[in-house]
């Protein structure tokens, strides 16, 4: 990354943090109108709610991480995304082995759950190790 805040193969560090707060914040409106579609009764206000309060955090925690003031700091709320994002895909997955939605109703969202854990969490080494770097 140069002082323009650019990396070696030429991305806008802004522009790539500004990508994926748009793309958090998509995340968590799917699962929202996903959640209309579950059934109203214990079972689908449990998962439902537990879904969208972990799909929500990780979007609101993104823009946390967005705006941290130091490297610790940056991988402290980084993990608290990786773990909502985790936590989500187990939501989405449960919806459908317990039969509140078909697998080809959450397999569109479940695949966005998955990208965005794969980001995070590579993320979230990268600044481990430089972190253990510093030291």
């Amino acid at each position: 990354m140069d002082d323009r805040g650019i990396d070696d193969r030429g991305n806008d560090s802004f522009e790539y943090m500004e990508d994926l707060k748009a793309r958090t914040r998509a995340f968590a409106i799917r699962v929202f109108k996903l959640c209309r579609s579950l059934e109203s009764d214990e079972q689908g206000r449990i998962v439902g709610r537990q879904l969208m309060r972990s799909a929500s955090s990780v979007a609101a925690n993104y823009r946390a991480v967005c705006r941290c003031r130091s490297h610790a700091d940056f991988v402290a709320k980084l993990s608290i995304v990786v773990e909502e994002i985790d936590e989500s895909a187990f939501w989405i997955e449960f919806v459908a082995d317990i039969g509140l939605m078909k697998q080809d109703r959450v397999e569109g969202v479940l695949q966005e759950a998955n990208e965005l854990l794969a980001i995070f969490a590579k993320s979230q080494h990268t600044a481990r190790r430089h972190a253990a770097g510093a030291k």
